[in-house]
């Protein structure tokens, strides 16, 4: 069969914490997108790790019988325990490798909860867009008003004259709903 007749899975790059947070409903959102990913035929591309969030994430798309995609610099196999069950399980040298990885094997990109790594790869995909590079869809996906502070900056970024406006337009705001609800059409 011809790749016309068989076109590969969309694919979802979540980026999101190595840590599970204190609220329940973090981890619960992540097994919540992780389930949808595999029963709308995505496949998850992620860091690769089977703790946190990452961790719960990845077991969701399994057990539901989806394809998943991770990608871990070697420093961090024991840290974030790298998941060797994946579908593709690759392994690079640096962190920048990894979310360049990541970011190539993805036609969308989705942020859950998370810390400063996560953060990096947020900003880092935001800016990519912003000087032209991508032009692939940001979710910003708000799990309990998680994303508020951020975007509080962002908005303070854009009002002292270090952004334009625009900058808001790169990137969509999501309740897990309204998540779900894309990854259906």
């Amino acid at each position: 069969m011809n790749s016309a007749q068989n076109p590969s899975p969309r694919s979802l790059c979540v980026f999101c914490g190595a840590r599970m947070g204190t609220n329940p409903a973090h981890e619960q959102a992540a097994r919540s997108l992780g389930q949808a990913i595999a029963a709308q035929g995505w496949r998850l591309v992620y860091g690769a790790g089977d703790v946190g969030l990452m961790g719960a994430l990845a077991r969701a798309v399994q057990e539901a019988g989806g394809a998943t995609f991770g990608v871990i610099p070697v420093h961090l196999m024991q840290m974030e325990v790298g998941k060797r069950d994946l579908s593709t399980f690759v392994v690079t040298e640096t962190m920048h490798e990894r979310k360049k990885v990541m970011f190539m094997n993805a036609d969308v990109i989705a942020m859950l909860p998370g810390g400063a790594g996560s953060l990096d790869e947020f900003f880092e995909v935001l800016t990519w867009a912003q000087i032209g590079l991508h032009r692939k869809p940001i979710w910003l996906i708000d799990v309990a008003g998680y994303w508020g502070p951020l975007l509080a900056l962002l908005d303070h970024v854009i009002d002292q004259g270090f952004a334009a406006a625009s900058l808001r337009d790169l990137f969509q705001v999501l309740t897990l709903d309204e998540a779900l609800a894309r990854l259906e059409k």
